[in-house]
């Protein structure tokens, strides 16, 4: 399986919005497919990315993968975003100085 960056599988709409949904609980397959307008194969496409990412995790009940948000796995988006908002208050900060 190879890595995915946490960005890439962010950029989907599906994708946020099945995060969005684990945010409250973890689901199946089958329970994310009913919330969504995709089909069940799709929706298994998209929690193998978001697993690529490190960002959701699945775990076994019976004969179920349920999945869960993994919140260290959005680490590499938050470091990205970070250093666009430490730069943008370096350039703040010397602005003030002027």
């Amino acid at each position: 399986m190879l890595p995915v960056h946490p960005l890439d599988a962010l950029g989907n709409p599906t994708r946020r919005d099945i995060l969005r949904t684990l945010r409250s609980r973890p689901c199946s397959v089958g329970d994310l497919a009913s919330r969504f307008p995709v089909s069940r194969p799709a929706v298994s496409r998209h929690l193998r990315v978001l697993r690529q990412a490190g960002l959701v995790t699945a775990s076994a009940s019976g004969n179920q993968a349920i999945y869960a948000i993994r919140p260290e796995g959005f680490a590499g988006a938050r470091e990205f975003i970070e250093d666009f908002w430490t730069e943008g208050l370096s350039r703040l900060e010397a602005l003030a100085r002027e």
